[in-house]
């Protein structure tokens, strides 16, 4: 094995380019609908294309460039649901380069580092599925059809560029389809699709059952406590009511929502948090147990087992940790402080890297919990810092969004990391190469953050609008730990709301243990409730609408396709959907540089006279929409049929 290429510098090259364009998709998508995906399967694909043009290349060399472009992608996470945090604060104007770097940079390896001895506990001794990872092998296995996965990613990822380019470029079609109105005197009825092609693909992507209950959450907040509160309880809050006065249907149940009903969400979120430690805490200890017992690999250990020695990890995690305890002086200016914060985020990244690793075990990166995760480090560590910084600290919010920065950091590349794990063990890869090209990954992915999201900020901004007449990317994510780690410090948090929030993510939780015992193939993950309560439902709409088709083709593949292999059925599906993901964050990245160097939101826009107005532009878009739909439906179809 040792004579087959893996670690060449051309596979590190190519790896590190394709981390900067996926790490920037990846980051636009995650604040845009508080999302981030999987790219080890479109990485490969790229991978098998670009080294056969080069010459000869080896499953092994494909292999470590996926592994690569995936953990540089996957560290997008870690800034794009924190980061922003520190701006909506107030502590950052921008995003600096150096700060943004060093944490996420070296919380990416600290994720490598603690995803060592779980791959151990995680992919041998308990076997977990992995499923993107063996998606990611069967692609690299079955690498004669390269060419035709290549086309087929290619033509999807034009789709999805044009199609953001007719939305928010030259803006002939509008970017959502909503319906709202008054039902009586306070009844509130709203429907909205986002017709975003990335968020189609992102459904389709996880499927028809956490599409149904991601858009089920957004259903019970939109169409459940958004009415009832308008109906009921509009007297309670002055404030607000002064502000829905006069307002149409669509922005009141907007403002109620931001107000109000997405603390629900909030509460939700955090019992999710807790109830996944609880739940893993057989698989934590085991985690534990296995780095403290691992020894350093000797020579009769074959070289597909051969990890990175324990004594460089060890070593690695004090070196690296002493870097980010400095940070945490220059921003808390006390000792003793410093030194909490690095303990507890050492604890809570090997802690929830387990986590991680164990949820992308069961159900895959895409659908890993990495958001219910920080918002646990955060509060935990909020209430921590309390008792050092007491209440009204202004840099208590700060300090606590740093911890969280560099644990989702961690805990987004130890799950990932473990998928493409997987995947070399299926192929018989080098563990140690592939720990390696990780964290090379990781640097790359970090590398490139600040200039993405500063870019992003001064063109669209992030909660708030940069320019008039623009769409402002939610960050989700980030808002959510900006209030919570402000809140606990200084007040102001809807306690009553996250309250409900909680008592729902209970109710969730029993449901879902239910469904578990009765051994029904449908469950109701607890936190992808709680974020579709917390995304606006135009969000969630689209992402119900990819899982249904992904479950409409499963469904016609199980009638004509009997007896091939599931994993190679899925394949043109998840290639066409990963295009048009990577196809429209990487268009919205791009035209962002006109508007930030302009200053003008409309510098590429058609005059008003060539455009469609509202409604027509709302038809317009749908049926574009549906257009891609149904191409991606042919795509997922007839792949596997077998007519390439």
């Amino acid at each position: 094995m040792d004579d087959t290429p893996q670690l060449s510098v051309r596979a590190v090259l190519l790896s590190i380019a394709l981390t900067v364009v996926l790490a920037a998709a990846n980051a636009y998508l995650g604040l845009f609908a508080g999302l981030t995906v999987a790219t080890a399967i479109p990485a490969a694909v790229v991978s098998m294309g670009v080294l056969r043009l080069l010459g000869r290349s080896s499953i092994l060399e494909n292999n470590i460039v996926a592994t690569g472009a995936s953990a540089g992608s996957s560290i997008a996470a870690g800034p794009v649901f924190t980061m922003p945090a520190l701006v909506i604060l107030g502590h950052w104007s921008s995003f600096p380069y150096w700060w943004v770097f060093t944490i996420i940079g070296l919380g990416g390896l600290l994720g490598v580092l603690f995803s060592v001895p779980l791959r151990r506990t995680l992919i041998i001794d308990q076997d977990l599925q992995f499923p993107e990872g063996v998606a990611t092998a069967e692609l690299l296995r079955a690498s004669s059809d390269a060419s035709g996965g290549a086309r087929l990613l290619g033509l999807a990822a034009l789709a999805g560029a044009v199609f953001k380019i007719l939305m928010s470029g030259v803006k002939v079609v509008a970017e959502s389809f909503t319906l709202a109105g008054y039902v009586g005197q306070r009844g509130i009825a709203y429907l909205g699709i986002n017709l975003s092609p990335a968020l189609l693909g992102v459904g389709y992507i996880v499927g028809l059952n956490i599409g149904l209950v991601m858009v089920a959450g957004g259903l019970i907040a939109w169409w459940l406590f958004i009415p009832t509160y308008n109906s009921f309880f509009f007297d309670h809050d002055p404030a607000l009511a002064t502000a829905l006065a006069g307002l149409n249907a669509e922005d009141a149940a907007g403002l109620i929502w931001t107000r109000k009903v997405r603390y629900i969400g909030v509460g939700a979120m955090l019992v999710g948090g807790l109830w996944a430690l609880w739940t893993l805490r057989a698989s934590l200890l085991s985690g534990i147990r296995s780095g403290l017992s691992a020894k350093e690999t000797s020579s009769a250990v074959p070289d597909t087992e051969r990890d990175l020695p324990m004594p460089f990890i060890l070593a690695g995690i004090v070196l690296f940790v002493i870097p980010l305890f400095v940070l945490y002086d220059l921003v808390v200016q006390n000792f003793s402080i410093a030194a909490t914060m690095a303990v507890i985020m050492v604890v809570a990244g090997f802690i929830f890297s387990s986590v991680s690793g164990y949820m992308a075990g069961l159900v895959g990166s895409s659908n890993n919990p990495v958001s219910g995760i920080t918002i646990s480090t955060i509060l935990f560590a909020s209430l921590v810092l309390l008792l050092f910084l007491g209440h009204g600290s202004l840099v208590g919010p700060v300090a606590a969004i740093l911890i969280g920065a560099v644990t989702c950091s961690a805990a987004a590349v130890a799950g990932d990391n473990l998928q493409d794990l997987k995947a070399g063990r299926l192929l018989g890869a080098t563990p140690w190469r592939q720990q390696v090209m990780l964290a090379i990954g990781a640097i790359a992915g970090a590398a490139i953050m600040a200039p993405v999201l500063n870019l992003l900020l001064q063109a669209y901004g992030i909660g708030t609008p940069a320019h008039a007449g623009v769409k402002a990317l939610t960050a989700p994510q980030a808002t959510l730990m900006a209030a919570v780690a402000k809140g606990i410090f200084v007040g102001g948090l809807p306690w009553d709301m996250i309250g409900l929030g909680a008592l729902v993510g209970a109710l969730v939780i029993c449901f879902d243990l239910f469904l578990a015992r009765s051994g029904s193939r449908w469950r109701t993950p607890v936190l992808a409730v709680a974020v579709g309560i917390y995304l606006p439902l135009e969000y969630t709409s689209p992402i119900f609408l990819g899982g249904l088709l992904a479950e409409i083709v499963d469904r016609w593949h199980a009638r004509h396709s009997r007896g091939k292999d599931p994993e190679l059925l899925r394949r043109g599906g998840l290639l066409f959907a990963s295009g048009l993901i990577a196809g429209e964050a990487i268009v919205g990245v791009l035209l962002a540089i006109p508007i930030v160097l302009s200053g003008d939101v409309d510098v590429l826009a058609l005059p008003t006279m060539l455009r469609f107005q509202l409604p027509v532009s709302m038809w317009v878009g749908l049926v574009g929409f549906g257009l891609i739909a149904v191409f991606l439906y042919r795509s997922a179809i007839g792949a596997k049929a077998g007519k390439r």
